[in-house]
């Protein structure tokens, strides 16, 4: 697990300068394989839209995996769903229902992030391994119950944190690591897109489409009245989720953490608004979120209204070290190195602190999905381990808390609690609605 943030980060990288220190990060590095395996692994999937059919998409193509059930309360997902598995997969609209199946041994839960925690739970009480999209949860609290319920199950969950997977990603946070470009002491990471002047636009609520169980959609969160930009852009809606912050900020405060060697930050704080869209979102089109680490800041911004990519592209981490700075992303990673002097003219401006440096892409989410097979067939902890995704989630959790209350905020990260304010407290977890799902 991560190194607790009171240790110097120095001694830390002294540590992991190995691949075999690196598992204190990662439970594994690199991928793992199954321990000479032939048996099938019966698969189950809960939520299948988009996200969900692009990943049965790929566990489909594994030759040692079987899809037997797929569910969803929208018959039109659910029919696309059973239509992939060429009408092998038996359809359910109820999760419950699939999980008593015994011919069930892992699930891929793919819902929107308000049903994240619920259908995990679920499943590991019911003797199943899970890979669950990530951000792992909608509130610190979900997360923190779905730690413990693996913990107690000891069930396989690789959740869908999949750079963690490519092997450029891995091989940026070993030279992190390693101290390569020196000390660092500013991280900043960044996704921006133009979404103007519309966005999602406008839609008004009405009855729900035939079809839809609505009131199963809603599930714990609180009771709406039906509307299609809820239900197709549910990012967008603090019930459902948390923005662009615990989308693509889960992402990439993952590697983030896992390259610094840290849990959690000390204080957050976070600044923008609905600036320009003329739509239904509730989230902001604008925002900065800055962490205060013990020997680190980092950020992250988010722009709807501008996808000016600059010198290193639309989204990405940089890495800034007192040798060098290094760019990542999903594309590869590159090394600009730092020079002895600021100024030309200056003794030594001419002379580099190190040699530059760069890797191209890797495959992430092939390989990812591969090794929760694999993992559930050797009983091996996977590399997008529940502990270390829980922690990354809850870093943009905690951000967007930071932002609706418009305060700077000191977290006690053992605790999982902000130090001395009951309001910022109160978002770290909700009362579900009441129902079946409960």
């Amino acid at each position: 697990m991560f190194q607790n943030n009171t240790q110097s980060r120095r001694d830390f990288l002294a540590k992991v300068s190995t691949v075999g220190g690196a598992g204190l990060l990662f439970p594994s590095i690199l991928p793992t394989a199954a321990k000479g395996a032939n048996d099938r692994v019966r698969l189950a999937a809960i939520g299948v839209g988009g996200k969900g059919q692009h990943g049965l998409g790929i566990f489909l193509g594994m030759e040692d995996v079987d899809l037997v059930a797929v569910c969803d309360v929208w018959d039109p997902n659910l029919q696309s769903a059973i239509a992939l598995s060429n009408g092998r997969a038996e359809g359910y609209r109820d999760f419950r229902e699939v999980l008593a199946r015994e011919d069930v041994d892992a699930v891929l839960i793919a819902t929107p992030d308000h049903w994240h925690s619920i259908p995990t739970i679920h499943a590991l009480e019911a003797g199943k391994d899970v890979y669950v999209e990530k951000p792992l949860s909608l509130t610190i609290a979900e997360g923190r119950r779905m730690v413990e319920a693996s913990q107690k199950t000891d069930r396989i969950v690789q959740v869908g944190l999949q750079q963690r997977s490519g092997t450029h990603f891995q091989s940026a946070i070993e030279r992190i690591r390693r101290g390569d470009i020196g000390q660092i002491t500013k991280v900043e990471t960044w996704y921006n897109e133009n979404h103007s002047p519309n966005g999602i636009g406008i839609t008004t609520d009405s009855e729900p489409p035939q079809g839809l169980d609505w009131n199963a959609w809603l599930g714990p969160a609180p009771n709406r009245p039906y509307n299609h930009n809820r239900r197709v852009h549910f990012r967008w809606f603090w019930d459902h989720s948390g923005g662009k912050v615990t989308d693509w900020g889960t992402h990439l405060m993952d590697i983030v953490q896992a390259a610094m060697g840290v849990e959690y930050p000390n204080a957050v704080m976070a600044t923008g608004s609905k600036y320009l869209l003329k739509d239904n979102r509730e989230t902001p089109d604008t925002i900065h979120v800055l962490w205060e680490y013990p020997e680190f800041l980092a950020s992250f911004s988010n722009r709807v209204c501008n996808r000016y990519e600059g010198g290193d592209g639309y989204y990405g981490i940089s890495f800034f070290g007192t040798e060098g700075t290094l760019f990542l992303n999903r594309e590869g990673w590159k090394i600009t190195p730092e020079r002895y002097a600021d100024f030309p003219g200056q003794e030594g401006y001419d002379k580099l602190r190190m040699e530059s440096s760069e890797s191209v892409g890797s495959p992430q989410h092939e390989p990812h999905c591969r090794e929760f097979i694999d993992c559930v067939k050797s009983r091996q902890q996977p590399i997008g381990d529940i502990k270390s995704a829980h922690r990354s989630t809850s870093a943009c959790v905690i951000a967007n808390i930071a932002y609706r209350t418009k305060r700077r905020l000191e977290w006690n990260g053992q605790a999982e609690r902000f130090v001395g304010d009951d309001l910022a407290n109160e978002f770290l977890d909700y009362e579900y609605r009441g129902g079946w799902w409960a």
